[in-house]
């Protein structure tokens, strides 16, 4: 089979890769072509476009770069013409994709949808679309598949990718003298996100809790494809780590966290990590989200667990105060703590059917057989 991957973001990535591995078990003479990154190209792929090129947040940058995605979406169906795949695995990344699935409907082309998007949280009539353009689809949280069921649009669930990462994750033995942290004092790990806008509104703010609490040490889990100037806040303190492609590391030695909202809300929740979740966006951006999103929370540990589990500090919400005083009780209210941990393990026990990776691949060439 003749497999074309479209990723857009380094969670895509990721699970993206392992997808690739698991299809390989089973269909060894399989190739693989497409959008992604370094991930996927180490897993297999024929790397054409890499995230990097993709991955632009909030309304301003997304119109600011309106004619580079415009351009990127020609580059992908040109490629696609001339890879001519047996079918196309899309990985989240909503709008791109989206285009991506009419044409491959068009162009008559099996088109499979790996890790939905988050269509349930807001702009809900998008599932119509998705059942229009779409043939399959394999989604990774429980409810999608009876949020998608509402609309007739019979979907797989197939279990969650990042317990798998979590799962196959060995930490390095070196880590903590690696990167000089002390076992003696307290780890806060600060999670500030993956994008530009996010770190713009989110470091300010974990830069004054690290100026707050000199007894604590700080990791920040930064990514060097972004900027170095958006890190510029906390730089300024001596005593704060960089941990540069090492989350998983950090968390298993973290005594509590920083997250911004995101995969990684689920992430430091399986690696059982006490954390307050924060999100800040332009006031333009925030009034939009508010009108639109129709779940409860922004957090996947809540959303999964359908309850308040983690504390969410969103847009006004969002001050020192009252990040600084929730990273306080994570670490100083065993109570505390241990609620948090006991919900943590029911999202685990939810989310624990299998390798999410294993059970796409099986389905993928199950229905591509057939």
């Amino acid at each position: 089979m003749r497999y074309y991957f479209v990723a857009g973001e380094r969670s895509g990535d990721l699970h993206g890769s392992n997808l690739i591995k698991a299809l390989k078990k089973l269909d060894p003479q399989a190739t693989f072509r497409g959008f992604g990154g370094d991930y996927m190209k180490e897993a297999g792929l024929d790397l054409i476009v890499h995230y990097d090129e993709l991955a632009f947040m909030g309304l301003k940058a997304l119109v600011t770069n309106a004619w580079t995605i415009f351009k990127k979406i020609r580059v992908c169906k040109a490629d696609i013409l001339q890879y001519q795949p047996d079918v196309i695995v899309l990985i989240d990344y909503a709008g791109f994709n989206g285009r991506v699935a009419r044409f491959g409907k068009r162009m008559g082309i099996e088109v499979f949808y790996y890790i939905s998007p988050k269509v349930w949280a807001w702009y809900t009539s998008r599932a119509l679309q998705l059942k229009a353009h779409v043939d399959r689809m394999f989604v990774i949280l429980p409810f999608e598949k009876e949020f998608f069921g509402k609309f007739d649009f019979d979907v797989d669930y197939v279990g969650n990718p990042v317990l798998d990462s979590v799962k196959a994750f060995q930490p390095e033995p070196e880590f903590l003298k690696r990167n000089e942290l002390v076992t003696s004092r307290k780890i806060i790990a600060l999670l500030p996100g993956s994008r530009k806008m996010e770190l713009k509104w989110i470091v300010p703010i974990m830069a004054e809790v690290v100026n707050a609490n000199p007894e604590y040490q700080f990791a920040v889990a930064a990514i060097h494809s972004l900027p170095a100037e958006l890190y510029a806040p906390l730089r300024k303190f001596a005593s704060v780590k960089f941990i540069f492609d090492a989350t998983y590391d950090l968390l298993c030695h973290a005594e509590a966290a920083i997250v911004t909202s995101g995969t990684a809300t689920l992430e430091t929740g399986i690696f059982k990590v006490p954390q307050v979740v924060v999100y800040k966006a332009g006031i333009i951006e925030i009034a939009i989200i508010r009108k639109m999103v129709k779940v409860p929370f922004i957090s996947l540990i809540n959303l999964i667990a359908n309850k308040v589990v983690v504390k969410e500090l969103i847009q006004q919400d969002a001050t020192f105060d009252r990040v600084n005083d929730e990273l306080k009780k994570l670490v100083q209210d065993s109570e505390y703590r241990k609620e948090m941990l006991l919900e943590y393990a029911r999202v685990y026990e939810i989310l624990d059917t299998g390798s999410a990776s294993d059970n796409t691949a099986r389905l993928m060439t199950k229905y591509l057989s057939g």
